[in-house]
């Protein structure tokens, strides 16, 4: 008598092989020499840093697709959580799992990681959805679709006596109907005609990574923008 063959179930395999790479991740996530300690920091944070400035790149071209942003945030904040996490957390949760008593602080300490992965995911969405100056790195450059790729315009900017004050207007403007000044996502000022000159001071400005910083953004008729320039005033 033939006996069938044996015909393993394609979802069991699937689950132990999710099952077993999720192990295998954990243990290299609670690996707590110093050596894999520093090793795993370092790599979070040249992957958040690669992550925000070429999030932010895109974001440049691309300022409709939204969820750019949140892959900026992401970025930006493992680039300090992760060296937090894995030099801060993991070790001493694993301390605390094995000196301490009291059962409040025994159940912190084994819920640590999920507590502080928690915390880290609002920070993104909440660095996402907000966006602040401190995170933004822009770009002047053209936008992707641009229907005008000839919009372009000089920004001549000059610092006044009393270094508080920055004065600005444009030159050569082309391919443009109205010219946005932003600061940390703000809008400050609106031009609608020319010689599109406008003054600023800098307590209206918002510090980013380098300094303080408005952007020019030139703009068609629809409000969609042309192309930005990224000024940083000389400090005081």
């Amino acid at each position: 008598m033939s006996q069938t063959p044996f015909v393993s179930n394609p979802a069991a395999a699937i689950g132990r092989a999710v099952r077993r790479a999720w192990r295998d991740l954990l243990s290299v996530y609670y690996l707590n020499t110093p050596t894999w300690r520093w090793l795993k920091s370092g790599t979070l944070v040249v992957f958040g840093f690669f992550l925000w400035t070429g999030s932010s790149v895109l974001l440049s071209y691309r300022p409709d697709w939204g969820f750019l942003s949140y892959a900026m945030a992401y970025g930006f904040a493992v680039i300090a959580w992760g060296p937090f996490t894995h030099l801060v957390v993991v070790p001493g949760s694993i301390r605390l799992r094995r000196t301490a008593t009291h059962p409040a602080v025994r159940t912190l300490a084994k819920h640590a990681s999920k507590l502080n992965f928690a915390t880290f995911l609002l920070v993104v969405v909440v660095l996402g959805t907000f966006s602040p100056g401190v995170m933004a790195l822009e770009y002047s450059s053209p936008l992707a679709g641009d229907e005008s790729p000839d919009a372009g315009a000089d920004v001549i900017c000059e610092t006044g006596a009393d270094a508080e004050t920055i004065s600005c207007h444009l030159e050569n403007v082309e391919g443009t109907d109205h010219v946005v000044v932003r600061s940390g996502g703000e809008t400050l000022r609106t031009l609608e005609e020319p010689p599109y000159a406008f003054e600023l001071r800098r307590e209206e400005l918002t510090d980013s990574t380098t300094g303080e910083q408005f952007v020019v953004e030139l703009r068609d008729e629809n409000g969609e923008t042309l192309r930005r320039y990224i000024r940083t005033p000389v400090s005081a």
